[in-house]
């Protein structure tokens, strides 16, 4: 037996196991290289298990080891190359386990990897940190070399020679590389019985120091979590500093070229080449072969009168088919791919092989921009680092489908499979895209604005855009888009596979029932057409077209799994819920490591998108900017208020307001004064003397601090409006679940006090994840008559859909853009069944007005990675050094400079607040007094400081205070608050209830502003001006213009309305082309129903109508009264949906009368109506006011008092005018 020097004696400074396992697989490397895979595996998870439990990682002997690497990547941010170097040694050594057949070569390799990681665990926690230097590895002697190079040998006879059959000199390798087999299994034979016993030994010796290693990793496991709880701060510290450690060995990791070679014959490997760059090459004698996919090393090439060789070269069968430019030295690997362009020009088709374009079904190779004729098709340029998005120019895999000359480069997670390059090449998309612009949309009843979203989709794909966002609010369809985008992408095979990606299970099932109830012209459901694959179904059977996974399985698939799918398993994703990677409400510590879960699911499903190559097609409701940033802007929009002037969801009256003592002036603790805590950790009521006085504001209600006085006066306001015994519901957003049970009681007893005996409690239920059974409570609110009032805190903000809700309480303050919109959704649904025609808002804290001036596409201030991952960036000397060289795309700034602004702003969020809370809090300024004298300089200069001396100084000034994230963290701390919850005893009374109209106090100012605005804008606006002229003309696109128009100034038709019930107590429904009118020239609103009446009976007047034609003609009324304008396509719709029949059917059926019918029916207003004078556009009709506030006249409103018009008439033209008006 050779004996040689081990690559592992540094590991002799840890526990025993370490050495023994690495020291071990070196030794039965020659007679039994399986068993050398399969100890470095037990490196590994001894690796694992260690690390963990010095950072208080959780894990269990049920743990498995992929969820351990995980949760370790997650805490710690492991450099890429070391996460890939735990996954393949992992992988391999579970492959040995099963297969018993690996081969010297491959257990060398492995031998290799482990090496690197050991050195990189070394320089983390050894004593010599990453300062340790380990030399050179020293392969151990490999007794199957020989056999390799015979192997080889026999290759190259078989490449040089076609007429093989009487070749003396390949019959005599031949013989020798049989001896040589027989030679070598005699030698490990050998090998294996002389140290057999050693081996027993050692494995006894291995089994003790195993078990005495899993004694101990237990033993400070249970240490630290007693120190969690003993000293929360030093178990923080105690990860800070083993990060650190980690980060700095993290600069020590270098590609060299021998490991770089490695990771990147591994990636072919695992993506299902045949790969191997020191023995699978053209001067090894390989060549292509029929029925293999290899990947040829070395492959000589000849281009423009240059010799080269290609790095590889892939071969599906006898089809060269790509070219991959892969060296450690490729630094810009992006640029690099026009190397592998080259050579997929200067590629010559041999004899044997198959032209790639003959699998395309083309007569020609494809042409470049310069006419030169790309011989292969697709190119690759590799480096071996992963995909880092920051540097996304230095790194992954890059690929170019060179076919087209518009198909740019693109950076990839990994290589394709064969059959996935093979599909790719076959895939004649042009047919395909002719055949989706061909296909007809009659079949899917669509909406408009629904088959607009799918046009600009289509349209986008045909410009080669690889990213389309669809913006459409919530309750428009999503789900019903994506049906039809499935069915039209599948059925004319633009793609293939299309993975549906959903936010949550509950999205998951709603998508399924859709796409299982969804027939196809031969009356097949989808689901089953296009073989889906459910939920909770793995991604096994590729024959299936359709595949609906949550977000969170698919992560899980791909990163915590040794079968993660292929990037090219889809060629298309949908993701419904597309803003899904942030967090709809969450408040932070910047930096602080517990919400380091919430921040990496924002990592993970952008990795997630990033991951396949796939058209990725992204609908929300509420884009955020890293939704643009993935998709880019959106290819289409259509936003709430369009939806609402469509008709197809509910407006909301203007917010209403309870004002209280409490909500007006704050609630305020004096200095000295003894105040009840809630501690949220523990559930305990504490008291503590306040050491200044404290101040809360309406916004920190029901959050910080709790007041019973305040939620009981609300309560007892909202029992005045809210019926326990409709069929409306309502929705009451409180801030936690103890809120809810507060607010839950708090109703119980107003209710039972006004109704005594009637009121039924279970009216009113608490839905949150705290109640029993949520899920049977939800489906009772969604299809019972009980409960009618349902009470949550987040689990009803999203993603449930009951029609019925009439009203929004929020009980709790909401920052979020998104939130908010989402919880606003839960009531726009119309519901005409139980005669829904707006929704309500209530709103005690002032919500309203907090969000009013955000806007639908506003970018977010939040940024989505936390301060520690920032900084942990940018004192990282490899990667600042990088940042510094690579420009940004903002003018004049490198990629440093842009993270040096990330991290002020996310600084400058706390140090701000503080400062200005110093001003009344002694404490938080005795803290920042303290951080001046550890940094060196005062908080709120801080900012300014770091922007001055540059990015490269900066990062300087972070390395040299350790302790910044810790003093940070505190004075953050200081200030929220946030494990606290403040108990007011302080009573509270009602002040009055006022709806809000923006920036107008009352309802009269409303209105007199809308008249100005109309005054104004009809001089100007051509629709607008038509609603005097030309009334009865107006289309439905030009009433949806106007109503446009009036809500983003403000003037919805249900403000509008709402405002006139409020000012003059009479409810109103002109319609809006009567409100306009009436602001314009003083027309007196007259109800819309009443005026349709009037034209109806004009038009049955018309003939002697049968009884069913005069039904038509009602019908057609109502359609009016619905629609407030007649056109031909809405009726025609309308026929055909509710009575299967057709315009021209009704036509024959009133004796084709219909067009005078139809312009009857619409000649509800005077026309050729001049505007008043100048001097009269001031001038409005007030009504007298109706004693009956529900009155729904069906008179004309009385007019005012002559006397009173003259008063208010500049002019005595303007006066003959209004009075000849209402003459």
């Amino acid at each position: 037996m050779t004996i040689f020097t081990s690559n592992f004696d540094f590991l002799k400074e840890y526990d025993h196991i370490f050495f023994e396992l690495a020291h071990t697989a070196e030794q039965v490397f020659a007679s039994d290289p399986n068993t050398t895979l399969i100890k470095l595996r037990q490196l590994g998870e001894a690796f694992a298990k260690d690390i963990a439990a010095r950072c208080g990682i959780y894990f269990d002997d049920t743990t498995p080891q992929v969820d351990l690497i995980h949760q370790i990547d997650r805490e710690l941010r492991l450099d890429p190359t070391i996460r890939n170097l735990f996954h393949t040694i992992r992988v391999e050594g579970n492959k040995a386990t099963h297969e018993f057949k690996t081969e010297h070569k491959e257990a060398l390799n492995g031998l290799k990897m482990a090496r690197s990681l050991a050195v990189w665990y070394h320089q983390s926690f050894g004593k010599e940190g990453s300062k340790f230097n380990p030399g050179s590895f020293i392969a151990p002697p490999d007794p199957s070399q020989k056999l390799r190079e015979l192997q080889n040998q026999i290759n190259q006879l078989r490449a040089s020679n076609e007429k093989l059959e009487d070749n003396q000199q390949l019959v005599n390798l031949l013989k020798k590389e049989k001896q040589e087999y027989a030679l070598l299994a005699e030698q490990m034979d050998k090998e294996a019985r002389t140290l057999a016993a050693q081996v027993k030994q050692q494995e006894q010796a291995l089994q003790k120091q195993r078990e005495s290693f899993e004694t101990h990793i237990k033993l400070l496991q249970l240490e630290l979590v007693e120190r969690n709880k003993s000293n929360p701060q030093q178990a923080v510290r105690q990860q800070q500093i083993i990060s650190h450690q980690i980060k700095e060995a993290n600069q020590q990791v270098f590609l060299t070229e021998e490991l770089a070679r490695l990771i990147i014959d591994q990636q072919l490997v695992e993506a299902g080449w045949q790969a191997d760059s020191l023995e699978l090459t053209w001067d090894n004698g390989i060549r292509p072969e029929a029925d293999k996919n290899k990947a040829i090393a070395g492959y000589p090439i000849f281009y423009q009168g240059n010799a080269a060789y290609a790095d590889y070269i892939l071969f599906c069968g006898l089809t060269p088919i790509a070219v991959i430019e892969a060296k450690c030295e490729n630094i810009n690997v992006a640029d690099k791919i026009r190397q592998a362009e080259s050579y997929a020009k200067g590629f010559q088709i041999e004899p044997l092989m198959q032209a790639p374009w003959l699998l395309a079904q083309h007569n020609q190779p494809w042409t470049s921009n310069d006419n030169t004729p790309y011989i292969i098709p697709f190119v690759y340029s590799s480096n071996g680092r992963p995909y880092n998005a920051q540097l996304e120019e230095k790194s992954g895999t890059w690929f170019r489908d060179l076919r087209t000359t518009n198909n740019l480069a693109q950076a990839l997670q990994h290589f394709h499979t064969p059959q996935g390059l093979l599909t790719k090449l076959s895939h004649n998309i042009n047919a395909a895209e002719q055949a989706l612009q061909q296909e007809k949309f009659a079949q899917l009843y669509l909406r408009g604005y629904q088959q607009a979203a799918i046009q600009a989709v289509e349209n986008a794909l045909l410009q080669n855009q690889r990213n389309c966002l669809i913006a459409m609010a919530t309750g428009t369809g999503k789900t019903i888009v994506i049906n039809a985008l499935i069915y039209r992408f599948l059925k004319t095979k633009r793609f293939k596979r299309i993975l549906i990606l959903v936010d949550h299970a509950a999205l998951g099932l709603q998508t399924t029932d859709i796409l299982t109830n969804t027939l196809d012209e031969q009356y097949q459901t989808l689901a089953k057409l296009y073989h889906l694959t459910e939920l909770s179904k793995h991604i096994d059977n590729l024959t299936n077209h359709l595949q609906l996974a949550t977000v969170q399985s698919m992560v899980k698939s791909i990163f915590a799994s040794d079968t993660a799918p292929s990037i090219d398993s889809f060629d298309c994703i949908i993701i419904d819920e597309a803003h899904s990677g942030y967090m709809l409400e969450q408040e932070m510590i910047e930096g602080e490591l517990a919400t380091r879960d919430a921040q990496q699911y924002i990592k993970e499903y952008q990795q997630l998108i990033n991951y396949f190559d796939a058209v990725k097609i992204g609908l929300t409701a509420t884009p955020v900017k890293h939704t643009t940033d993935i998709f880019g802007k959106s290819v289409y929009s259509y936003s709430y208020r369009e939806a609402v002037a469509d008709d197809y969801l509910i407006d909301y009256e203007p917010p209403i307001l309870y004002q209280t003592e409490l909500t007006q002036h704050g609630i305020h603790f004096n200095k000295g004064y003894n105040i009840d805590i809630i501690n949220a950790q523990t559930g305990n009521i504490e008291s503590t003397e306040l050491a200044d006085e404290l101040s809360f504001d309406s916004e920190s209600f029901n959050r910080l601090v709790i007041n019973k006085s305040f939620n009981e006066i609300i309560c007892e306001q909202l029992v005045q409006e809210l019926n326990p015994f409709a069929k409306e519901k309502t929705l009451i957003f409180c801030a936690s679940d103890l809120h809810a049970d507060m607010v839950k009681n708090l109703l119980d007893k107003a209710f039972s006090k006004l109704y005594q005996q009637s009121y039924d409690q279970t009216a009113v239920a608490k839905i949150t994840i705290g109640s029993y059974n949520p899920k049977q409570l939800i489906t009772a609110f969604k299809t019972e008559r009980y409960p009618n009032i349902a009470i949550t805190v987040d689990l009803l903000a999203t993603a449930i859909e009951v029609p019925q809700i009439c009203n929004l309480v929020f009980l709790r303050h909401v920052k979020s853009r998104i939130l908010f919109e989402q919880m606003l959704g839960r009531a726009n649904r119309r519901c005409d069944e139980i005669g829904k025609t707006v929704f309500r808002i209530y709103d005690p804290l002032g919500i309203c007005q907090f969000l009013q001036e955000v806007t639908t596409m506003q970018p977010l201030q939040k940024t989505d990675t936390p301060l520690i991952n920032l900084l942990e960036q940018f004192t990282d000397n490899k990667f600042l050094k990088d940042a510094l060289n690579t420009p940004s795309n903002l003018p004049n700034k490198t990629q440093a400079d842009v993270l040096l602004d990330q991290i002020c702003q996310k600084i400058m969020r706390i140090l701000r607040k503080a400062n200005y809370q110093a001003e009344h809090d002694n404490v938080i300024k005795e803290k920042l007094n303290e951080t001046s004298n550890t940094w060196g300089i005062a908080p709120y200069k801080l900012n300014n400081y770091l922007q001055q001396i540059g990015a490269k100084k900066a990062a300087d000034f972070f390395k040299t205070r350790k302790s910044f994230l810790k003093e940070l963290r505190e004075i953050k701390q200081l200030l929220a608050g946030n494990h606290y919850q403040i108990i007011s005893e302080q009573a509270d009374k009602f002040i009055n209830r006022k709806q809000l109209y923006g920036q107008y106090n009352n309802p009269k100012d409303f209105l007199d502003s809308f008249t100005t605005f109309i005054q104004e804008q009809i001089k100007h606006v051509k629709t607008l001006n038509k609603t005097l002229v030309k009334p009865n003309n107006i289309t439905k696109a030009e009433l949806k213009e106007i109503r446009l128009l009036l809500d983003n100034a403000g003037y919805s038709e249900t403000n509008l309305q709402t405002a006139w019930r409020n000012q003059y107590h009479q409810i109103i429904d002109a319609g809006l082309i009567g409100y306009i009118r009436h602001a314009a020239i003083a027309e007196p609103l007259i109800p819309f129903e009443n005026r349709v009446e009037q034209t109806l009976q004009k038009a049955q007047a018309l003939y002697n109508w049968t009884p069913i034609q005069r039904q038509w003609l009602n019908r057609l009324a109502e359609h009016l009264i619905f629609k407030e304008v007649l056109d031909r396509k809405s009726i025609n719709k309308r026929i055909n949906q509710a009575y299967g029949s057709s315009i021209e059917k009704l036509d024959q059926l009133l004796n084709g009368q219909l067009n005078e019918v139809l312009n009857t029916l619409k000649k509800l207003w005077p026309e050729n109506t001049p505007l008043l004078e100048q001097e009269q556009q001031n001038t409005t009709v007030i009504p007298e006011t109706n004693t009956n506030p529900t009155s729904n006249s069906s008179s004309l409103i009385t007019p005012p008092k002559i006397e009173q018009k003259m008063l208010e008439t500049k002019s005595l033209l303007g006066f003959i005018k209004q009075f000849l008006k209402f003459k």
